[in-house]
């Protein structure tokens, strides 16, 4: 998979092993009037893609799969991959690999959010591709996660324009 951009809050020293490493798969997915599912953290005030963490013992497709039916509640169908972005979080001693892959929705439901994102004041919604990077450029993140965030799945959201 292509590595697509790096994100950095602070210049990090060559030796990177002490940082805890969480792998992530999300997806840009279609649905059959080519809306694009987004979710909005109305509490810090930004955008997200849909996925999530992979756990332990998942592959990248199983986690997306499964993050993909808990926050969208949607069964999909993967057509392609739009790459990968690593991003070092300082504050969280933390190295995330993002995975992205595009495809489409086969069916919609109901999603299943966590307490954590019920309390974030999570909401689907869906929007073309255009109105997604637009609206992902205005949003004005509110809390340190989010800025990451907001450049991370923007970055998805332009290379899958390019890409489709």
């Amino acid at each position: 998979m292509e590595l697509l951009l790096e994100i950095k809050d602070k210049e990090w020293p060559a030796d990177l092993s002490t940082l805890k490493l969480r792998e992530a798969s999300r997806a840009i997915l279609f649905d059959e009037n080519n809306l694009v599912p987004l979710l909005f953290v109305s509490k810090y005030n930004y955008h997200k893609l849909p996925g999530g963490g992979i756990d332990e013992g998942e592959t990248k497709m199983q986690g997306l799969i499964r993050e993909i039916k808990e926050e969208v509640g949607s069964e999909i169908e993967v057509t392609g991959e739009v790459g990968e972005i690593i991003e070092y979080r300082s504050k969280f001693n933390l190295k995330q690999i993002s995975y992205c892959y595009y495809g489409k929705t086969i069916s919609k439901g109901n999603h299943a959010l966590t307490e954590d994102e019920i309390e974030d004041g999570m909401q689907l919604v869906w929007m073309t591709l255009d109105e997604a990077i637009t609206q992902l450029e205005k949003d004005k993140p509110e809390n340190y996660e989010g800025v990451f965030i907001q450049e991370r799945d923007l970055a998805f959201l332009k290379k899958t324009k390019e890409i489709i």
